[in-house]
């Protein structure tokens, strides 16, 4: 579903997202699934009418981010789970993370 709106040309109905998805499922499965993922911060919804509009609070790269950080948030040693997870990682996603914090940092200084 998260993936249908963040296709979406901008906030959808839930009728949308079931025809992009799955339009043999249920109008009250996609509707569930939605609030689900209200309540989960990973998408918004605003009246229209009697019934709400949805729209991705993030797209796929976002909400894999978010995850992390949920769940870096609940560790007591945040140096600890990040070194470990640092030294963990295989060549190629230590290089693209050190590219990240390079362009990070890089945009935060201006001289």
């Amino acid at each position: 579903m998260l993936a249908a709106l963040g296709s979406a040309p901008g906030p959808v109905p839930a009728g949308w997202v079931r025809e992009q998805i799955d339009p043999s499922l249920a109008y009250t499965t996609v509707v569930t699934t939605l609030t689900r993922l209200h309540g989960k911060q990973a998408v918004v919804r605003r009246r229209d009418g009697r019934s709400y509009v949805w729209r991705a609070v993030a797209d796929a790269a976002g909400m894999a981010a978010r995850r992390m950080h949920q769940i870096l948030d609940q560790e007591k040693d945040r140096g600890a789970v990040l070194s470990r997870f640092i030294a963990e990682l295989p060549p190629d996603d230590e290089r693209l993370l050190q590219l990240g914090l390079d362009t990070t940092t890089s945009a935060g200084t201006d001289s």
